[in-house]
């Protein structure tokens, strides 16, 4: 598929999750907080992200990933002069604390910690359009976390927080894109997913 058609999807799944109603978007952002609380180990690291616009979860999500963790930590976007992204910075999650920053994003403050920090995780949540049940998974385009997935725990799992919907039987991938081994969903919960094209 090429890149004209891996926007169109994108549009077109970004459509659709607009269109969800705000009670329905609450109350999976609610079933979605009762899942994580039965995955997070106690006095860990988990890595998540704090939703944009129709993204699925909540700021209440990461409040009781941090009552159940004891350490969140949240991706630093930016990119480098000529607009080329950077490998993900982490900054730690503290309830009010944090700040808008580029693209409608919000996170925390500095100090940040570098790119090696997603390394302490042993659950990274990360936002997707959409998972494929071989664990591809479909972000927004910029290649943010795919440059910076390479610095995870081996043993991490990597969760593509999506819609029941947008669990799906395939999606375009390249050869850079790293293999997420579950998807959570608000009305399936956590789901094991294959690693690569096995």
């Amino acid at each position: 598929m090429g890149t004209a058609s891996k926007a169109a999807l994108r549009d077109t799944l970004a459509a659709a999750r607009r269109r969800v109603p705000d009670d329905v978007r609450a109350t999976d952002a609610g079933k979605l907080i009762q899942h994580l609380e039965q995955l997070v180990d106690p006095h860990s690291t988990v890595c998540a992200y704090v939703p944009v616009g129709s993204e699925p979860g909540s700021l209440d999500m990461l409040d009781a990933l941090l009552r159940r963790a004891g350490r969140v930590l949240l991706p630093i976007a930016r990119t480098s002069v000529d607009d080329t992204p950077s490998p993900l910075q982490w900054g730690e999650y503290r309830p009010g604390g944090l700040v808008s920053a580029q693209w409608g994003l919000l996170e925390p403050a500095p100090p940040w910690l570098p790119e090696a920090a997603l390394g302490e995780a042993s659950l990274v949540l990360l936002p997707a359009l959409a998972v494929d049940r071989r664990g591809v998974r479909l972000g927004r385009g910029r290649g943010f976390y795919d440059r910076s997935l390479a610095a995870r725990d081996p043993r991490a799992r990597l969760v593509a927080v999506v819609r029941d919907e947008e669990l799906v039987d395939e999606l375009p991938s390249e050869p850079h894109d790293v293999p997420m081994t579950h998807a959570l969903t608000p009305g399936r919960g956590l789901i094991a997913l294959p690693i690569g094209n096995e």
